[in-house]
């Protein structure tokens, strides 16, 4: 993306807002340039937006946000709000299928809270946590299509959940998160990229957080590569 096109997309940004009297703190509203740039730009598929007020509040600024920026500029087309329980989502539509399908051919690195060590999660399928949250991204892949726009699943179950029409209607897939014992924490760690996915259930929450304060965590991994010249 060109320099101009950025710069157009700030001002875009600044006029929409000033549109809609939504009054941001300077610094949330510099998260919120740094958020929407990182999308339209393709850097991220995905960004948490957890400054700028609450739900349900927060998401009808931000669907009002998104509908008068994709109304002055192309350059908003591919961006989407995503609603999960209590967090909501910026995502740009194509890179996220793609990180959605890219990631079901790679295993995520699981790092267990609930016990007093914390420790790396080598055999996956031995975990009930971590299956869970491999269904969840399977879920995902059904929402997303290949060519980059969501799809509704044609089954029942799945149309009386998942609600998105327009472009500026969240994508609502809380439901994604039901019967399971996955947290959003856990969730965020695969949707935001980070370097490993701290895995804990409901009932261990408070072991998690004393882990995390308390422990020091330390993870390598070590790849041994023999060329033959």
């Amino acid at each position: 993306m060109e320099a101009i096109e950025l710069d157009e997309a700030m001002k875009t940004i600044d006029s929409c807002l000033s549109q809609m009297n939504w009054s941001l703190k300077s610094s949330s509203k510099r998260r919120l340039q740094l958020d929407i740039i990182a999308l339209i730009t393709r850097m991220r598929p995905v960004v948490m937006i957890d400054y700028g007020g609450i739900m349900p509040q927060l998401q009808h600024q931000l669907s009002s946000l998104l509908q008068l920026a994709q109304n002055q500029s192309q350059i908003f087309q591919q961006l989407r709000l995503m609603v999960i329980q209590e967090m909501i989502y910026f995502i740009h539509v194509t890179e996220l299928t793609h990180f959605v399908n890219s990631s079901l051919d790679s295993k995520l690195l699981f790092v267990d809270l609930e016990h007093e060590s914390p420790q790396l999660i080598t055999e996956i399928e031995k975990s009930q946590l971590a299956m869970q949250m491999v269904s969840i991204q399977k879920l995902f892949s059904t929402v997303f299509s290949s060519n980059g726009e969501e799809k509704l699943k044609d089954d029942a179950n799945s149309s009386a959940h998942c609600s998105h029409c327009s472009s500026t209607e969240c994508i609502d897939l809380s439901y994604c998160m039901e019967n399971t014992d996955i947290l959003v924490p856990t969730l965020n760690g695969w949707l935001l990229g980070y370097p490993v996915v701290y895995l804990f259930g409901k009932d261990h929450i408070s072991d998690a957080v004393y882990n995390l304060s308390t422990k020091y965590l330390h993870i390598f991994q070590v790849f041994v590569c023999r060329f033959v010249l």
